[in-house]
């Protein structure tokens, strides 16, 4: 069997929907459990910290985005799966602006002799 990266893509999406709903029953049935015990789970099992997410971080992820209120897209989850089975670097974030590199520190000067001899610093 062949699966296209469209269609694994909607199969971790239907996943993560069922597993969302099992969150949603235990969240009625005790208020405060999506936010008190399985969003700080869930960003422990996402790997959140790691700036390059790994395959078997997606699928945590795929959960934790659908606990927020931004729909999850398709597309967005396609493309992840592709990047990942490609091996190739995270694409940026929308909006992201790379950091300058730090410019080389400069070399300390050496002390001036000051015109009227005033610098207390050089010993003669």
């Amino acid at each position: 069997m062949n699966l296209t990266t469209e269609q694994l893509a909607d199969l971790v999406i239907g996943i993560a929907r069922a597993q969302n709903a099992v969150i949603e029953a235990i969240d009625r049935a005790n208020p405060g459990f999506r936010n008190t015990h399985a969003a700080p789970i869930l960003n422990v099992a996402a790997n959140m910290r790691a700036g390059d997410p790994r395959m078997i971080d997606l699928p945590s992820r795929v959960l934790l985005r659908l606990q927020g209120r931004v729909a999850l897209d398709n597309a967005t989850v396609k493309a992840d799966l592709e990047r990942l089975m490609s091996g190739g670097p995270a694409a940026a974030p929308v909006g992201f602006v790379p950091p300058k590199p730090a410019a080389a520190p400069k070399p300390a000067a050496a002390p001036a002799a000051d015109a009227d001899g005033l610098d207390f610093s050089v010993k003669p």
